[in-house]
């Protein structure tokens, strides 16, 4: 199975039997959702589309959307404010109260860290979806631990703003009004 999309909404576009490379030379899509190799350097595969499934997993449990225009405390984007809560172990703060109740607290855990998985920065280091969906559907699987995300280091708001240095500069114009004989 060769990938020939980035995006779930350009899907419509290609036609099922279109044959190609994975590389393109123009990047389309939807950038919250983008494998990072894919939004870099255009290049797609199976693992790409697994990127893309993560991000969709965090929609879910959080009811919000990566490409947002809102902020997610310090960071800009879902993914980094759901590792920095993974790591603090507070990931419970990241999903909608309204939609698990806690008694399924555990499970929710399970979910957020297949999701970490899928959004790992390397595509090497994201599971297939085969693995996926046996994950999934094995609550008694072992997983391993995901590493940082990829976009993790997207910070904003924390930065003390540095001094800002004055600059001035003098605009001249010469005109010239060329009068015909």
């Amino acid at each position: 199975m060769k990938p020939k999309i980035s995006d779930f909404g350009l899907a419509k576009i290609f036609i099922s039997n279109n044959t190609g490379g994975n590389t393109t030379r123009r990047v389309v899509g939807t950038y919250g959702y983008m494998a990072p190799e894919y939004a870099s350097e255009g290049v797609f595969s199976i693992k790409s589309d697994v990127f893309s499934f993560g991000v969709i997993i965090f929609d879910i449990l959080t009811r919000e959307r990566n490409c947002r225009s809102q902020h997610w405390g310090d960071f800009i984007n879902l993914l980094g404010y759901a590792w920095q809560l993974w790591e603090e172990r507070r990931w419970i703060d990241l999903i909608d109260a309204s939609l698990v109740p806690s008694s399924h607290s555990t499970k929710v855990m399970r979910y957020i860290n297949i999701a970490l998985l899928c959004v790992q920065e390397n595509a090497a280091d994201r599971p297939s979806m085969t693995d996926v969906v046996a994950m999934l559907s094995n609550e008694t699987m072992i997983m391993s631990q995901p590493k940082q995300p990829a976009y993790f280091n997207l910070r904003v708001g924390n930065e003390e703003p540095s001094a800002a240095i004055e600059t001035h500069s003098i605009n001249d114009m010469t005109l010239s009004v060329i009068i015909p004989r």
